[in-house]
């Protein structure tokens, strides 16, 4: 098992030394005075391979400095630390795709905060492992440095969404259907849809169409679907 580590920078004497502390999502109610039970896996990781018995643990927007127990068995947590949650009110709503584990990594360490899968007309993977999604999601949160794990939710149909004022990745844009020069992101905006590997069907660019929903253009080429979601999310961040 490998936890996540962040750089500590102490001063001894007259040298700057760096300090490697890692860092473990310890729940989303955690908070300073807990007592976590430890595993095995992160004792052993603590005391022999980073023998240390001191660790950062974080959930629900907050860090907190801790230090394992003399017994290994348990993570008492001490104070709050300064570290801000580096995360952006965002829902990603997505198609799932073959690599949906690359998708979530990048997607959580892009800073969303919900994530919301959407079975479209041309969705092909609709046999995900979503606890394993989860695991993915706190291992990108422990080493993007981030404060929260963001909230997976259960699949949606397209034909769920409230589609106005929804942001789309469109690639009619890379296809020189729409003018690109009318491709803003409103400033409230906080979230947005990317579709499957064969992107939206007719009747989906229709109904988005119809009833008001914002495209916006992530450049002149086609993109795989996990890329497409980090500039999509990249252009809607505030």
């Amino acid at each position: 098992m490998i936890i996540p580590e962040k750089t500590k920078f102490i001063k001894q004497g007259n040298k700057i030394l760096m300090k490697n502390i890692p860092r473990i999502f310890a729940g989303e109610n955690v908070a300073s005075g807990d007592v976590i039970i430890a595993s095995r896996d992160i004792a052993h990781y603590l005391s022999h391979v980073m023998r240390t018995d001191e660790c950062l643990v974080f959930g629900g927007g907050n860090e907190f400095s801790a230090v394992l127990s003399a017994d290994g068995k348990n993570i008492i947590v001490g104070d709050k630390t300064n570290h801000p949650d580096p995360s952006y009110d965002i829902t990603l709503y997505f198609a799932p795709i073959k690599r949906t584990d690359d998708l979530i990594n990048m997607a959580t360490q892009m800073g969303v905060a919900r994530l919301q899968p959407v079975i479209t007309e041309r969705t092909v993977n609709n046999h995900v492992n979503w606890e394993r999604m989860k695991k993915i999601a706190i291992e990108a949160a422990e080493q993007s440095n981030r404060n929260s794990v963001p909230e997976i939710s259960a699949p949606i149909l397209f034909d769920k969404l409230n589609l106005p004022g929804l942001c789309f990745a469109d690639e009619r844009f890379a296809y020189g259907d729409k003018n690109p020069d009318t491709n803003t992101a409103p400033d409230n905006a906080r979230g947005i849809l990317v579709g499957p590997e064969g992107g939206f069907s007719d009747k989906e660019f229709a109904a988005m169409d119809a009833a008001g929903a914002i495209p916006l253009s992530l450049g002149k080429t086609i993109l795989r679907a996990e890329v497409a979601a980090v500039i999509a999310i990249e252009k809607i961040k505030k």
